[in-house]
């Protein structure tokens, strides 16, 4: 049985967008692309509404670029679960108030018992210090943790 990813949107963002003059940037571009073009043969995708929802807002092409990208993707509806541990997250500290989406991303993954969460958002899902803390709570609500990790994380995990 293939390990199950959630995709969240900045990979898919990083995935289609047009080629960055941004060295970091540029650099997350191909690391994405890359790790993309095995992903499907090594894991199960899962994308969700919420996912759907940020990638329809934009620039019209790019809109239709990140829409193509997610045709083959499984989606997660959210449910009152996700939506009480996301608001869990929030209200314990785990991820800002300013932040209910990424709260969302998480809990939507935790809740559908996914092995990981693959993301380029550092400052409130991939990120050490929150990810504590994101654990912790995931925990007290009786949620097994998931892998929370960038693509480049997760491509060297299936190199290996």
């Amino acid at each position: 049985m293939k390990p199950k990813v959630y995709v969240e949107t900045s990979v898919i963002g990083y995935l289609t967008s047009w080629p960055s003059g941004d060295l970091i940037v540029a650099g997350r571009q191909k690391i994405t692309r890359d790790w993309w073009r095995n992903a499907p043969a090594m894991y199960e995708l899962f994308i969700s509404e919420l996912v759907v929802a940020e990638c329809s807002v934009g620039d019209p092409q790019a809109i239709r670029d990140r829409m193509d990208a997610l045709k083959s993707l499984s989606v997660i509806v959210s449910s009152k679960n996700a939506d009480d541990l996301s608001s869990a997250l929030i209200a314990k500290g785990a991820l800002p108030a300013s932040e209910p989406e990424d709260a969302l991303h998480i809990a939507l993954a935790v809740v559908n018992a996914l092995d990981y969460l693959v993301t380029w958002n550092f400052k409130h899902i991939a990120n050490a210090a929150m990810r504590t803390k994101i654990y912790g709570v995931c925990g007290v609500a009786g949620y097994s943790p998931l892998i929370i990790c960038s693509p480049e994380e997760l491509q060297e995990a299936g190199s290996v």
